[in-house]
């Protein structure tokens, strides 16, 4: 029989529960990593490539998110960095070198924190910029599928992937090859790390609000831009992070 809505509403589901149950310590430890970060004037920083930007969309600069976060992307190269738009590609993200130009284009400050995003969590730019920002002392937060990295062969150099550099990684639960109800003919459809990604960028961002509030810090929160005073609470709370976060395209 055909795969239905109903089947993959079940599968995202359970898996979802799962993820939450299991990935609760390390959401917890990622809290408190973001917290200590912020307690000392640093900036999230958010990496993804691919369908994993769906992440660093997730945890920068969206209502309800914290302030001080910033995307980095792929497109940096050219929207920052001056690149031709001719790098761009499905493979650039196979490439290490870029990830040091990613780096150098980020305004990065020594008490900065990181959230790397990878669902195989062995290309050649995540693996090499985790080692990057691992070698500058900032703290590491990584969200992979353990399933999928560990059936893998790394395609970076040092034959290392993702999860090997960071201080937390948590498993977003995805299977290999991601999606997640077979198909009669062979192959698979219902892709599932961007929804349980999204779960867990939320989960660690509602932990971190939690440890400031409870130390009687006024967390610096986005409001949406579509409400009644969104856009002067927003900026009033971006201009603490002036030239330090980026909310571009």
């Amino acid at each position: 029989m055909a795969p239905t809505a109903e089947d993959y509403l079940a599968v995202v589901t359970a898996t979802m529960h799962r993820v939450a149950a299991s990935q609760r310590e390390a959401v917890g430890r990622a809290a408190d990593l973001i917290a200590e970060a912020l307690r000392a004037d640093g900036v999230v920083h958010a990496f993804g490539t691919g369908h994993s930007e769906a992440l660093a969309m997730e945890i920068a600069g969206r209502a309800g998110g914290l302030v001080p976060t910033n995307r980095i992307a792929l497109r940096d190269l050219v929207l920052v960095g001056g690149a031709s738009p001719d790098v761009l590609g499905p493979r650039l993200e196979r490439d290490p070198s870029v990830a040091h130009r990613l780096y150098d284009l980020a305004p990065i400050r020594p008490p900065d924190v990181f959230v790397l995003a990878s669902n195989s969590g062995v290309n050649g730019a995540m693996v090499e910029f985790a080692a990057l920002v691992r070698d500058k002392g900032h703290g590491l937060i990584a969200i992979t599928s353990a399933e999928h990295s560990g059936r893998m062969e790394s395609r970076h150099p040092s034959g290392r992937r993702l999860a090997d550099f960071a201080d937390v990684v948590l498993d977003n639960g995805a299977p290999y090859g991601d999606a997640t109800l077979p198909l009669p003919g062979g192959g698979a459809i219902g892709a599932i790390s961007s929804i349980t990604a999204a779960l867990l960028a939320q989960q660690i961002t509602v932990e971190v609000v939690a440890r400031l509030l409870a130390a009687g810090e006024r967390p610096p929160v986005y409001l949406s831009a579509n409400i009644a005073g969104g856009d002067a609470h927003n900026d009033a709370l971006e201009a603490r992070y002036a030239g330090r976060i980026r909310r571009g395209a």
